[in-house]
This record gives structure tokens, sequence and C-alpha cells, in this order.
């Protein structure tokens, strides 16, 4: 094979267009078998197969700079430099990450995670080459979907203006998770679909490659007035307006038209933009048919292309059930997203209520702002979005939000410990960024049965409200459920124990309550305490617990800085309270991916690490006062 021969970019110098089509579908066949055996994302990353084989064919990296937005499309690129074991544990601990990371490879010029950041970094490695009198090649590849993101165009604007030497791919693949939305979406279909354009490139390459002798040294010669050509079939000039030289459209699944266009862009001394078409899911046809389904996949059959797993219904889909039940009587309620319709399972909502619903793309910090804009005007929104990126909307839910105290409500997904998806992906800074914040009230459910109150709870409040929950919720049987209903800031007593009392919040519920049946068998008395309520806190209720207890342990999926367990210091020191506390949550660190379980492990969040080191505790505080 000759991908076994492939350890670093150079090896790819060697190859004849043969091999290189060959070596094509070698990548694809083997993120094909890793992904359908360890999961990820599939239909992005075979779209660029190619586009990835002309980079490394053209650029010399890792001196040239290449810089990967979100990193969807990263899977060809560890394999063709020197990842080739790692990249067989994927997204498992100790494997490759799902994700380019500075400190995997000396090849990943930049880590990411999230959208539309590659222009700008791309920018601040092609300034500094410039301060330093460097001579390398900057290139940042980014998708379409980024497109809907405003980062994007403040990094364009502003490379357009000052002419600083870079490449921008976008790689159009007409789609994102979902599909795209809006004005720039529509653009790349106006010119990937000009009629005249087309039918002129493909009507003369045809007749041209037909002609003998003469046809292609003339196809060549079209080939290079190709951006002239293309201005009169193509009226549009919005790259061009803002400062970047277009190239395109060019054919993603290519290599030798690839590897010519990136070749003629590497020695410009301009910014430009070479715009590059490919096919999501190129060469699976359950990937071709359904890239949506197949962008982010647990593991599967390569048959039939049917999960290996059990699918267990999200707590996204649970939410919309809920809201959807509530809107029939209720038309204030609406739903916002970006990009993210499937992903927090609102896709239901949109087609229940269509006229209410609104994908607005990979911009949170419109979503929110907008979602304000409705609420001030009597709208009742829930903006559904990952824990990860509605950070990215911070200062919109403070100011924008919060300051105007107006009733939205944030449906947080993919709270706490995400797994595989890794340290860019991890849902746990929300307690702490949004606790601070004043007028907001959060709310964290145990199971799906107290999702649903929860959301039935948001209707009648009239302030701004966000309930963050993982991915999945257990249903923890009707046993412990409460009779009475829910109240803002009122927590609620699952267990007394008379030697400790744990504070968990979400899903730590079920793991402390796992917790207080091995600390029995050790002879230690302790109980439960749901503190569903971050903010506001039950501090009555908190006050009362603590002084009954020897010990107060608080448990969240949280970072423990500004988190849930210091706004317990906090309310106690304030109350001159000086029952002992022990904070458990997630250390001073980014959680790299693993399983959740190996996660929750290693943060000594799962139900033996919180008995460990309850244990640990109870014996220090005995021996300090003997």
């Amino acid at each position: 094979m000759l991908i076994e021969q492939i350890h670093d970019p150079a090896d790819l110098k060697q190859l004849n267009p043969r091999q290189l089509k060959q070596l094509a579908q070698e990548l694809r066949d083997e993120i094909i078998k890793v992904v359908s055996d360890r999961g990820g994302h599939l239909a992005s990353n075979l779209g660029v197969v190619e586009l990835t084989i002309a980079l490394h064919c053209v650029f010399d990296l890792p001196e040239d700079k290449l810089v990967m937005d979100v990193g969807h499309q990263s899977y060809a690129h560890k394999l063709l430099t020197g990842r080739w074991e790692l990249f067989k544990r994927l997204r498992q601990q100790g494997g490759a990450s799902g994700f380019p990371q500075m400190d995997e490879s000396e090849y990943d010029a930049f880590t990411a995670g999230h959208a539309s950041t590659a222009i700008s970094a791309a920018l601040g490695m092609a300034r500094t080459r410039d301060i330093m009198r460097g001579d390398y090649s900057v290139v940042a590849l980014v998708g379409d979907g980024a497109l809907t993101g405003g980062m994007c165009y403040e990094a364009l604007n502003d490379a357009g203006q000052s002419g600083t030497r870079m490449i921008v791919i976008l790689n159009d693949n007409d789609m994102s998770i979902a599909h795209n939305v809006g004005a720039v979406s529509r653009y790349l279909t106006r010119l990937r679909q000009s009629k005249g354009y087309l039918a002129m490139k493909h009507g003369v390459r045809s007749r041209l490659e037909n002609m003998p002798r003469i046809g292609r040294p003339v196809y060549r010669f079209l080939v290079r007035c190709r951006d002239w050509v293309r201005s009169l079939f193509v009226a549009d000039k919005f790259f061009d307006a803002l400062g970047f030289k277009y190239i395109g459209p060019v054919d993603g699944h290519d290599i030798k038209q690839l590897i010519r266009v990136l070749r003629r862009a590497k020695n410009d001394d301009k910014p430009l933009l070479i715009h590059v078409v490919t096919q999501k899911g190129k060469g699976y046809t359950p990937a071709e048919d359904h890239p949506d389904t197949f962008h982010g996949v647990a593991p599967f059959y390569i048959e039939s292309g049917e999960s290996k797993g059990e699918e267990r219904v999200s707590s996204g889909e649970v939410a919309a059930r809920q809201l959807i039940e509530l809107a029939e009587n209720d038309i204030r309620i609406c739903a916002i997203t970006a990009a993210m319709p499937s992903g927090t399972g609102v896709d239901a909502f949109q087609q229940a209520y269509p006229d209410r619903f609104f994908d607005v793309g990979i911009a949170e910090e419109h979503a929110v702002t907008m979602a304000a804009g409705m609420a001030s005007q009597g709208m009742k929104p829930y903006v559904a979005i990952y824990s990860t990126f509605l950070q990215r909307a911070y200062d919109q839910i403070a100011m924008d939000v919060c300051r105007n105290s107006l009733p939205v409500t944030f449906l947080i997904d993919r709270a706490g410990l995400v797994g595989p998806d890794g340290a860019t992906h991890q849902g746990v800074f929300d307690l702490s960024y949004l606790r601070s914040i004043p007028n907001m009230i959060v709310a964290a459910p145990r199971d799906v049965r107290d999702l649903k109150k929860l959301i039935c709870l948001s209707q009648d409040v009239n302030a701004p409200m966000a309930i963050r929950y993982p991915r999945t919720c257990e249903d923890l049987g009707p046993g412990i459920q409460s009779q009475r209903d829910i109240r803002v800031g009122e927590w609620e007593l699952l267990s007394s124990g008379k030697d400790v009392m744990i504070l968990a919040v979400g899903r730590m519920v079920q793991c402390a309550m796992q917790s207080t049946i091995e600390l029995m068998g050790k002879g230690i008395s302790a109980g439960v305490v749901d503190a569903r309520f971050v903010a506001p806190m039950d501090e009555a209720m908190l006050i009362d617990t603590a002084g009954r207890a020897k010990l107060i342990v608080t448990a969240e999926e949280n970072a423990l800085a500004g988190g849930f367990g210091e706004g317990v210091l906090e309310i106690l020191a304030r109350s001159g309270i000086h029952t002992p506390v022990m904070t458990l949550g997630v250390p001073d660190r980014f959680i790299e991916h693993a399983t959740i379980a190996q996660q929750q492990a290693a943060c000594g969040l799962d139900s033996y690490g919180i008995t460990r080191r309850i244990i640990e505790k109870l014996r220090e505080l005995s021996e300090a006062g003997r």
C-alpha cells in the first residue's frame, strides 16, 4: 500500500498523478475503517482528501503553515504527517485527537475546535512572518459554513485592506453540519452554478482536449487566463471588494488541477482566496447521500452505515419535544440555534413550527442578541447551543440579555464532560461564566424527568434562564421524583446523612447517590441534596444542611474555579458557618479526549473517586481533631 510508504509529506512529492489518485482512495478507506470503529467526523473528512494531498504536495510543512478551521477536515492531514499509529486510536485515550492540536504534532500549526477562527490565526502568523523577515507561506483552510460566522469577515477585511500575503482556501461543500443558511450561502451557490461560466468551462475543456496537437497547449493557456474569463461570466466581486484576489471555482477532487492552482497561488504576493468545490462524504455512498447524518458519527457498520451501538434518546430531543408541547398553546415560544438544529435536537421544533424556528448559522453572538431583541417585544425565545460554543457569546449574554433582564431561555446542550471530542468541546465552564452574571437563573436537571419540569418552569419565568444538561440524561425513575412543583432557587433533599452531605449538580446526582451506598458499607452516614439551581442558590437549605453535617461535599461537572463549590464556600463564609467543605469538580487543566467514564475517573468525579476522597477527608479531619 502506498499509504504505508508515506512517513512525512515530503514523500508525496515523489509520487506521480496515478499514484496520488491511488493514495486518495487508500486514505478514504483508512478513514472509513477507523471512524467506523472509533466514531468521529466522517463526511467532511472524506470530502477533502484530494485537497489535503495537493496541499502537502505544493507546500513545505511544517515550515509553511496550514491552519484548519474547526478541524473537521484534519484526518487525511494526520495520516500524511506521521500519525498512522495514533490515528488507529482516534479520539481514544492516548490516541490522536479528532482536531488539530499543536502539542500533538509540529504539522498542526494551530489548535482548533471552534469555527471561524482560522483566517484570524493565519493572518497573525503571516504578520509575524513579515515582521521577522520570514519567507514561508501561510494557508487558512475554511469551510463554507464557517463563513456564516462574523469573525471570518473581520479577518478578511483586515487582511485584504492591509494586503498581507496569505492564502485562504474556501472548501465549499454546500454544508457545514446542517445545510448552510444565509446570503453568503446563496452567493456561493451562484458562483458554483453560474451557467455561463460553468458551461463555457466544461465545454471548452472537453473540445480542446479532443483536438490533436494544439488542443492541450491552448487549454493550458486558457487555464492561465481563468480569472479573467471567470470575470466575464460571474459578475459578483464580493471577495475582490474585501481585498482578496478570487480564484475559482476549482474542482476539489481533481488533484492535478489543485496542484496547478496552488503552485500559482504560492508564488503570488497578494492575499488570495481559492474557492474549491468538494462533495461532502465523497467515496462512501451512505455519507454522500446523508452528509448531515454522517457529519459526526458513533461507531457504525461500513456495509450498511448503521450504528453499532444502541441509539439513546438525546437530552436535546427530550427538551425539544417538551418545547413543542408548550408552543402549541403559546405563540410567544420560538427556537433559535446556531447551525446545530439536529445536534441540539431542535430540528423537531423546526418541523412542528417552521415559522417560529431560526437557524442563524455559525453566529452564536448574533443568535443571542437576536433572541434579546425578540424577547424585548414579547416573544419567549429558547436558544439551543452547545455549552462550549455558548462561550463565544458571553458579552451578548451579559450585556444584551441579562443587563436588560429579558426572558431568554438558554438550552445548553453537551454540558459537562463530553468524551471523545476532547479539550475544545468540554462544557465545563458554563456554571462559572453564567452564575457570575446578575439576573441570570442557572439550573441543571438530574435526569430527563427533571429536564422536562425545568422547561415547563421556564415558560413562566420572566427573567434570563439557563438550563444546562449533558448529551444524554438518565431516567432515575419515579422513586426519587418529588411531588412538589419546582420553584426557582429551591434545592431538593434526596436523602439525609449524619456524617456527610453531598450537594450535587446535574449528572453528579447519580454518582453522589451511588457514593452514599458505598460509604454506607464503610460505616459512614451520607446524604444527597440535588442542588439543581446554581443561581440563585438555596441559601436556607445550605445553611441548615451545613449546621447538621460533619462535612459538606460539593460535586459538579464544571471547572472548580468560579463554579458551584466556590459559591457554596462564599455563602458559608458570609454566614459565619465553619463546617468543613470539600469541593469536587474539574481541575484547573484542559481535559483531553477519552470516554466520559475515563474523564470522570481522572477528575475524581465517578462514584469511586467521590467515595475515596470523602473517606480521606474524614480521616484527615479526625486526625486534626485529636
